[in-house]
């Protein structure tokens, strides 16, 4: 009697739902980008930290920078794009005025970002024996050295490119560092113009020895007379150039998928520009020029102190200086796999298994090996987002094919930076007998799904399923942090086959036993979900919210998640990048806690649990709640049944959100504040590191 009454009044709080939005206030969402952008400061606040391990704090510093050039080509670009095109950006927010608040942010967080380099990490550097120094600080005995170096190893590759008459103003590309050389014939006075691009091939800073290093640019600019023999240099300065990356490729207008997409990325490179970089040194004559060329205009310049492109300081990180490290850590092998027969371990029970604390080599990569090497394994079917250059697993399916097994991947080309090795990846697969397909037209293949069809003894066929939450790529399997679930449940693998037919057939299918799919059921599921949540509330049975993902900025979600807390239902969000929901606002969110962590890895997994009642339903997979996630993707989460790895994941779930735990907490008005210690001055709980020891796997393991 009690199921259907909460049952009815699921019912009305879906009506409510539909009705309710249009009371809910104006203001209710943060800025999506901004968001973005405030994600990116959190990192830069952990090279600030001085007590972080110094070459850490140098390398976040570089993937600050590499964060903000990814923004620019992708974010940035598509808000100038559509706003050329006359497409609405928000409803909210006039798309000027929105680039104008992203310019104000960025300068700021640029600033500061190079004030940190050198007033910081940079002196640390330098007293630890590590420094980065410019031509004139090198001595003699080291000039002498860059100019072997530079007449046997740069000075082959250099092409100065002059603007007059009969020399356009060259093409800049995307991401390079170039310098802008003025010079003088001293025989008729007359002054031009040159470009000088900086070879890409080259190491950001050329290592002099004694962990001594100089920029690059720095070497070529020493060198500039033996370039413009017989000429005057006036100045030279180093400047850098960011351009739309995004693609668009039409996929109901064309025959042949991968052949639009190579062409689309050599377009790529010839993309409009979206920020101009240059050393606050450079001259008012220069930066005008280079502007008028380059259509930058004030807002799309950024003026930082040299040197630009500080991704290079992840060059720094590869030093053998292990004290200016974080502690090594050597991923564990779940014990239940020592010494046990995998499909075995799978046929009693389902593994969850949690990266990089638990070892993608000894569960992930080892699954699709064993696989491919089993010669009662039939068949193998797999998704491929993202994946190295030299990755085991693709060796493994290739094998597997060569074999005699039938191997299907489907291969997401349309992987934004991964397009390219991607393709490289299906034309091997073909190659090698592999059935390579590309998923539904007008849609990403977002989700982490293995599949192996094995014989066994009796003569029968079982399906063994492996549904992670991140890539099967070994290299980012050891800084992101993941689960991935193995089963041989026969439902999930009833799931699985459905759902590859779905992909490399013709199918409508949208409910499945454990899987929640996007785009087709996901969404709906979510907010079914959450108005149960509100029905159990209001039934005065237990309900709660506990939500952990990488992105948060869809308004149909955060606007049900309102609603539920509005009605009492107690949600904790773990957010790692952008949310747009105003946490701890009176009459709205007062029930809302947004937490974030940021650390030695990037959390990357996604987990979805519900009180449902007191019988909690918990769900790990690829989805972040985006529009593009749950409309514009296909994505999986998978329903976690087994109660002790439920607990496991809760209990992360509780740690990452005590007020004991080290974290960022959102405020109302979009900001941040971070937590490092208590009251008394005592540091507060490390979630990685606490996991790093292992300490957790080994309790749930036993």
């Amino acid at each position: 009697m009690v199921q259907k009454k909460t049952a009815a009044v699921a019912v009305n709080a879906a009506q409510m739902l539909t009705r309710d939005r249009d009371l809910l206030p104006p203001d209710r969402f943060m800025n999506r980008e901004i968001g973005w952008l405030r994600f990116n400061q959190r990192v830069l606040e952990l090279a600030e930290d001085t007590t972080l391990p110094l070459l850490e704090r140098a390398l976040f510093l570089s993937i600050f920078s590499s964060n903000l050039d990814e923004f620019f080509m992708v974010r940035v670009a598509g808000l100038k794009r559509r706003l050329a095109t006359g497409v609405p950006v928000s409803s909210r927010q006039d798309p000027r005025e929105q680039l104008r608040e992203i310019s104000k942010v960025t300068h700021e967080l640029m600033e500061r970002h190079a004030a940190c380099f050198h007033t910081s990490v940079a002196p640390a550097l330098a007293e630890a024996g590590i420094r980065i120094v410019r031509w004139n600080d090198l001595t003699t005995e080291e000039k002498q050295q860059m100019h072997r170096f530079f007449r046997r190893t740069i000075y082959p590759v250099l092409t100065p490119l002059a603007v007059d008459p009969a020399h356009p103003f060259p093409y800049i590309s995307g991401r390079s560092l170039n310098l802008a050389v003025r010079v003088c014939d001293p025989h008729t006075g007359r002054q031009t113009f040159a470009r000088i691009k900086v070879p890409p091939a080259l190491p950001r800073f050329t290592e002099l020895g004694g962990q001594r290093f100089v920029p690059v640019e720095d070497v070529i600019s020493a060198h500039l007379p033996q370039l413009f023999e017989g000429m005057e240099i006036l100045e030279h300065h180093a400047f850098r150039v960011t351009r739309n990356a995004d693609l668009e490729v039409d996929e109901d207008e064309t025959d042949d998928l991968v052949k639009s997409l190579e062409r689309e990325l050599l377009r790529r490179r010839f993309g409009p520009l979206v920020r101009l970089e240059v050393e606050e040194t450079i001259s008012d004559e220069i930066l005008t020029l280079l502007r008028e060329e380059l259509g930058a205009d004030e807002e799309e310049t950024y003026r930082v102190p040299g040197p630009l492109d500080l991704s290079g300081l992840a060059q720094l990180h590869e030093l053998d200086r292990p004290e200016l490290k974080y502690p090594p850590m050597v991923p564990v092998e779940p014990r239940v796999l020592a010494h046990n027969d995998f499909f075995e371990v799978l046929r009693r029970s389902e593994l969850l298994v949690h990266h990089p604390y638990e070892s993608f080599a000894t569960t992930t990569q080892r699954f699709i090996e064993l696989a491919a090497s089993d010669p009662k394994v039939r068949a193998i079917k797999q998704t491929l987002y993202r994946t190295s250059g030299d990755s085991p697993i693709m060796e493994a399916l290739i094998e597997a094919a060569r074999s005699g097994k039938e191997v299907i991947v489907l291969v997401e080309i349309k992987a934004r930076f991964d397009e390219q090795n991607n393709i490289r990846w299906a034309r091997k697969l073909e190659m090698a007998g592999c059935h390579v397909v590309y998923g539904v037209v007008g849609l990403k293949t977002h989700c982490k799904l293995a599949l192996v069809v094995r014989e066994e003894d009796d003569g029968s066929l079982r399906r063994y399923c492996h549904i992670g939450t991140g890539n099967y790529n070994p290299r980012t399997a050891r800084i992101y942090e993941d689960f991935g679930l193995f089963s041989a449940d026969p439902e999930v693998g009833e799931d699985l086959s459905d759902l590859f037919n779905h992909l490399t057939g013709f199918s409508r299918k949208k409910h499945y036993r454990r899987l929640l799919v996007a785009p087709h059921a996901l969404r709906e599921a979510l907010l079914r979900q959450i108005q149960h949540e509100i029905a159990n509330h209001e039934q005065g049975l237990p309900a709660r919210i506990r939500i952990k993902t990488n992105s948060l900025v869809d308004e149909e979600i955060v606007d049900a998640l309102y609603l539920a807390s509005r009605a009492g239902v107690p949600i904790d969000l773990w957010v790692r990048g952008s949310c747009v929901l105003r946490p701890g606002v009176p009459g709205l969110s007062e029930t809302i806690r947004v937490r974030s962590i940021l650390g030695r890895f990037l959390e990357h997994s996604r987990i979805f649990v519900f009180a449902n009642g007191g019988e909690p339903q918990v769900w790990i997979g690829s989805a972040d709640l985006m529009p593009r996630n749950l409309d514009r993707r296909v994505e999986v989460l998978v329903r976690i049944v087994d109660p002790g790895q439920r607990s496991r994941l809760m209990t992360l779930m509780d740690l990452a959100m005590a007020d004991s735990t080290s974290s960022w907490h959102l405020n109302p008005d979009g900001s941040w504040t971070r937590f490092t210690h208590d009251e008394e001055g005592n540091p507060l709980v490390d979630v990685q590191s606490t996991l790093r020891g292992d300490r957790y796997l080994r309790v749930v393991d036993d």
